[in-house]
């Protein structure tokens, strides 16, 4: 893998004032790392400019049209993507692209998918006591159904290696793709790895999570993505 192509996937919604931010700090940051690389930002039906300040850089700009949700916008990235090793980063500026190449490194060494935690040894005001919470119960969940310990299910901050991707189908519209990935990666023998990352508050908007029916979505999608053998 020492020639590898990287994909950088950004899903994006309505996030004009922080995109063009994210695509230059991975732009410099993929540069000093050395590596053949793409970037695609997939904008999820934005209703403001991040389509328009997307494409005005050297990158891959895919529209869904319509506001699909996360899990949509991440599979249709994939589906683009030629690189041997894909990241996925959000694009509402809480995660620090900086961090690229240290998921990126352990995949030399046996790993397949590795997850940026935000609860490993940080500190934990970047995001609010319920996420918090509900994050936690969503890691037990999984932890009782896999046996493996997640201290960060739900990131947005990854990578993993196409095989992995080859090897698994993923269903999700929203954001229990990201527990999909976790589950589908634990349960069907992928080697899985966490790492420490940092994370700020975003800046502007609010998130488009919700807590009840996302929450339930979620729940489901972790028992169903456990089951044995489920690709």
């Amino acid at each position: 893998m020492q020639s590898s192509v990287v994909s950088v996937i950004i899903p994006a919604y309505n996030e004009e004032k922080t995109i063009a931010t994210i695509i230059e700090e991975t732009t410099n940051t993929m540069d000093i790392l050395g590596m053949a690389y793409e970037i695609i930002v997939v904008d999820d039906g934005s209703i403001d400019h991040t389509r328009e300040i997307a494409s005005r850089h050297n990158v891959t700009v895919v529209s869904n049209g319509k506001n699909q949700g996360k899990g949509y916008a991440l599979r249709k990235g994939f589906q683009h993507a030629q690189g041997d090793i894909i990241v996925t980063i959000d694009a509402d500026g809480s995660h620090n692209p900086k961090e690229i190449p240290d998921l990126i490194n352990p995949l030399f060494n046996g790993t397949d998918i590795v997850a940026g935690s935000r609860f490993l040894g940080q500190e934990k005001d970047h995001t609010s006591k319920l996420h918090i919470v509900g994050n936690y119960l969503i890691n037990m969940t999984i932890m009782i159904l896999t046996r493996k310990k997640i201290t960060d299910s739900q990131t947005g901050l990854r990578a993993f290696k196409k095989d992995f991707l080859q090897k698994t189908n993923f269903a999700s519209y929203g954001y229990e793709i990201e527990t999909e990935i976790t589950v589908k990666g634990l349960k069907n023998g992928f080697a899985f790895q966490e790492i420490p990352i940092s994370c700020k508050r975003r800046k502007y908007n609010v998130s488009n999570l919700r807590i009840l029916s996302d929450g339930f979505k979620i729940l489901k999608t972790i028992l169903t993505s456990a089951a044995r053998n489920n690709y």
